[in-house]
C-alpha cells in the first residue's frame, strides 16, 4: 500500500544541512495498524506529513496505492490524498463556526457528493459514534473527548483506506484516550482501515501490529505485535 524508499527532509542553512529524517525507507501493507514512537524531535510528525502528503521530502521515493507520489504535480497529490487518507490530529482542527454535523459533512463537501447522500452518510456516522444528539452543538460546547470523536468521524466519512493520527489522545484524559484507541482497533480489525498514529504513549502504541522506534530522523528499530 505505502513505501517509502531512502527518504530524507533536511533544511539548509548555509553550507550545512540539519536532517528531520535521514534515509528513511519503510514498507506498510493494507490492514496494518502501524505505531510510531520517538522522543519529541525525533521526525515522527515530519514523516508522518509526508506520508500525508502534507509535506514532501527533499530526497527519496514515496510509493502510495501504485502511484509514485515523488513524481505527481501537487493538484495531483491532493487529490489522492483526498480518495485515500483520514488525519485525526491532537488538537481536533475542528472549525469552529461550523455546528458538529458541519464539521463532519465538510470533506464530502470537498468530494462533491450530492446533497441526498451526504445527509444519509453524515447520520449513520453520528450514529454510528453516538453523537446524534450533538450535531448541532458546536465544537466550544463539547468536551475534549467529544471533540476528538468528531474528528475521527470526520476523518471517517469518506471512507478512507488510510487514517493518520498525529497524537490522536494527547489531549483527552485517560478513559477517553482509551476509548478512542479501542475505536482505532474496531477500524482497523473490523473495517480493515490500515492505521499509522504517532504516539509517546507506550499503552497506545501497543494497539498497534507493529512500533516503529525514530530516533534522530532514523528508523532505530521496528518490532511486530503478536496479539492473541
Amino acid at each position: 500500500m505505502l513505501s517509502l524508499q531512502h527518504l530524507s527532509k533536511y533544511y539548509q542553512s548555509g553550507g550545512n544541512k540539519t536532517f528531520v529524517l535521514n534515509d528513511v525507507s519503510l514498507d506498510v501493507d493494507e490492514g496494518e495498524f502501524v505505531s510510531i514512537m520517538g522522543p519529541s524531535g525525533s521526525g515522527k510528525s515530519t514523516l508522518l506529513n509526508i506520508i500525508g502528503m502534507l509535506d514532501e521530502p527533499s530526497e527519496g521515493y514515496q510509493y502510495f496505492a501504485g502511484e509514485a507520489v515523488h513524481l505527481l504535480k501537487d493538484k495531483q497529490r491532493s487529490a489522492l490524498s483526498r480518495t485515500y487518507m483520514g488525519y485525526v490530529f491532537q488538537a481536533y482542527h475542528l472549525i469552529d463556526e461550523l455546528t458538529v454535523y458541519e464539521n463532519i459533512e465538510t470533506p464530502l463537501i470537498y468530494q462533491n457528493i450530492k446533497g441526498s447522500e451526504r445527509k444519509a452518510l453524515v447520520a449513520d456516522i453520528l450514529d454510528r459514534f453516538n453523537i446524534v444528539g450533538k450535531k448541532d452543538l458546536f465544537p466550544s460546547q463539547l468536551s475534549g473527548g467529544q471533540q476528538q470523536l468528531v474528528g475521527i468521524a470526520r476523518a471517517l466519512i469518506a471512507k478512507p483506506k488510510l487514517l493518520l493520527a498525529d497524537e490522536p489522545t494527547g489531549n483527552l484524559n485517560s478513559k477517553q484516550g482509551d476509548e478512542i484507541m479501542e475505536l482505532f482497533l474496531k477500524l482497523n480489525k473490523e473495517d480493515g482501515v490500515t492505521i499509522i498514529q504517532v504516539t509517546h504513549s507506550e499503552k497506545n502504541a501497543e494497539y498497534g501490529s507493529r512500533i516503529i522506534n525514530l530516533l534522530d530522523g532514523k528508523i532505530e528499530s521496528s518490532r511486530v505485535l503478536n496479539h492473541q
